[in-house]
């Protein structure tokens, strides 16, 4: 598999590296469990038994909750197993690994198929738990996990298709899932997820993306699928919380030339000098970034981004920003400022 996640190129004997950037870890906060307020309250049987799970028959209770899970019990037998099985591995890695173990991942994928909407949720979060282990990652992926959070991501509940984005993002970060997951559907999934769910939605699917779209093919599949119209969107808006998460993003995109024309065409360019003028130190250097990968072979878009006013708060930049921002900006100004010295200009 072909994993991208940086990108360079010499302009003028200059060499531009690492224009991806490597401080993304805090935009981008990992998928945790399941969150509280999502299952109605436990009821006092179903505390009696997790209360015991801190005692020496907790192996004893996960095998009888992993028993409850088969097929031939009642649905309602089932969602009450699973939601046990969701709450004692929410917090808790140890039992992750113990219901794992016992059998637990196999009949909670099934229950990711089920018909039945509150079952399916349930299922897609535990195995979201689960997933949380690193240990389990492997047995949940080659158990055939894959393709129903795919469907569950296409046709769950909100939440169920919230907590399916985590798990896959969790799966994906094994790098051998990256390309399977990319060929099972979910590229499109998640980027309509980014446009349409709400605010927990898209951080989740930003999340997943930046981490699948470090495979170049599932880079094109994003691009394909209309991602630069949410990202673009998202990035317009400073109070969305959303600017930082969905420049890097943007940055890992831009590597496959089709980003290109599309980030132009959804009316990115206005938006990125926005962002160099306006932004905070980090947004800045982001954008900036970009702004040097679109124009790195460009007559045209280095025309574009001149006109769009970018020289100003560029020069700005040299002066206040980082000492990386300073260097990426002085670049884009060079290229700004000499448009037609390349021969190649194309589009």
């Amino acid at each position: 598999m072909e994993s991208d996640n940086s990108t360079s190129f010499t302009y003028l004997g200059r060499n531009f590296s690492n224009l991806s950037l490597n401080d993304h870890s805090s935009a981008f906060s990992d998928c945790n469990s399941d969150r509280s307020g999502e299952f109605p309250s436990a009821s006092s049987e179903s505390r009696r038994l997790l209360l015991s799970c801190a005692s020496d028959n907790s192996d004893d209770l996960i095998r009888h909750l992993v028993a409850h899970l088969d097929s031939s019990r009642s649905v309602d037998e089932q969602k009450q197993a699973a939601m046990e099985i969701r709450l004692l591995s929410k917090n808790k890695p140890e039992n992750r690994i113990k219901i794992a173990k016992a059998g637990a991942v196999k009949p909670l994928i099934s229950l990711i198929s089920s018909s039945d909407p509150q079952l399916q949720e349930y299922g897609v979060t535990a195995v979201l738990n689960l997933s949380l282990c690193d240990e389990n990652k492997d047995l949940i992926a080659s158990s055939g996990a894959i393709k129903p959070l795919v469907r569950a991501l296409k046709m769950g509940t909100p939440t169920a298709k919230e907590n399916a984005a985590c798990a896959l993002l969790r799966l994906s970060q094994v790098e051998d899932n990256k390309v399977a997951i990319g060929r099972s559907g979910a590229v499109p999934l998640l980027v309509n997820l980014l446009e349409t769910g709400g605010f927990r939605a898209k951080k989740d699917a930003s999340t997943a993306l930046y981490s699948l779209c470090s495979a170049k093919e599932n880079k094109l599949r994003a691009v394909e699928a209309g991602i630069m119209k949410p990202l673009v969107e998202l990035m317009a808006d400073f109070g969305s919380n959303m600017v930082d998460k969905s420049a890097f993003v943007m940055s890992l995109l831009m590597s496959v030339p089709e980003s290109k024309p599309a980030l132009v065409e959804e009316g990115g360019v206005p938006v990125l000098v926005e962002i160099v003028e306006a932004g905070t130190q980090r947004q800045k250097e982001i954008a900036v970034s970009i702004l040097l990968q679109l124009c790195e072979e460009s007559v045209v878009y280095r025309t574009m981004v001149a006109r769009e006013g970018a020289i100003p708060p560029l020069v700005a930049l040299t002066q206040a920003g980082t000492s990386r921002a300073k260097q990426k900006a002085e670049g884009l100004i060079e290229l700004l400022r000499q448009p037609r010295c390349v021969s190649n200009g194309g589009r």
